[in-house]
């Protein structure tokens, strides 16, 4: 079985990296999980899980003549297969964003779930394929009108290439925020589920300065709590990894957003 999920969110600074991860460590308790960096312009993953010195990444699998094979950029990490995107500003102009298809059909042979960390924004190709390639998208929020216009943004986008939403997650919620209006309000426009509110939290820092992911960092802490509380809210289809693969290679590339 195979499904792959986006994790999107449609503007910068909702947390949709650290959300990507906790998802998937939690989901790593029940299936194989496979984490791809997929903001190859602006990636961060890789100083998430202590790998901004790993030596092949992302980048390195992007290139039309490349002499690594794909597993070469895969590393074993909290319990989850994790594929770092680099930081080059070069590498990223020389990498070729049609080729995740095949990187990402290939990873789909080996694997249960894989979780697309998306570029923030749908400004150009390499942005939006991953929402093109995956089965469904997880839309992630705060709580605000703004983030909400923006995430109904990457729905829309998502569904006219037939990507349909698994759930919207709202991430970093304060105390002082309504967050069950603006929930009232994403369940009559969001396809899915709600999957969780999940507080702000000053363990979501620490983790990341010491390059770890939530839930390995601080497994006790209320944040951890809801992202497992949402990815036992998640549903996962299983698919045929071979047809899954099949559905990846072929995948129309769009020119624009």
């Amino acid at each position: 079985m195979v499904e792959a999920f986006a994790v999107a969110s449609g503007k910068g600074g909702t947390g949709k990296t650290t959300s990507t991860l906790a998802l998937g460590m939690a989901l790593a308790e029940r299936y194989d999980v496979t984490v791809i960096d997929a903001d190859t312009g602006m990636a961060n993953l890789l100083f998430h899980t202590g790998l901004d010195d790993a030596d092949v990444t992302l980048h390195d699998l992007l290139v039309a003549e490349r002499d690594v094979p794909v597993s070469a950029a895969v590393y074993d990490r909290f319990g989850m297969s994790v594929v770092p995107c680099g930081t080059s500003l070069t590498a990223f102009e020389s990498a070729d964003p049609g080729l995740l298809r095949d990187v990402v059909a290939e990873l789909a042979a080996d694997t249960d779930v894989l979780l697309l960390d998306s570029p923030a924004a749908l400004g150009s190709k390499s942005a939006v394929l991953p929402i093109v390639l995956a089965d469904r998208v997880v839309v992630v929020l705060q709580p605000t009108v703004p983030s909400l216009s923006d995430g109904l943004k990457v729905q829309e986008y998502a569904r006219s290439y037939g990507t349909e939403t698994a759930g919207v997650l709202f991430n970093r919620v304060r105390p002082d925020e309504d967050v069950d209006a603006i929930a009232d309000q994403a369940a009559r426009y969001f396809g899915g589920t709600a999957l969780a509110s999940v507080p702000e939290s000053d363990a979501v820092r620490a983790a990341r300065r010491a390059g770890e992911p939530l839930l390995a960092h601080a497994p006790n802490d209320p944040a951890a709590d809801a992202f497992n509380d949402a990815a036992s809210t998640l549903d996962v289809r299983a698919g045929d990894a071979s047809g899954v693969a099949d559905r990846f290679r072929s995948a129309v590339v769009p020119d624009r957003p």
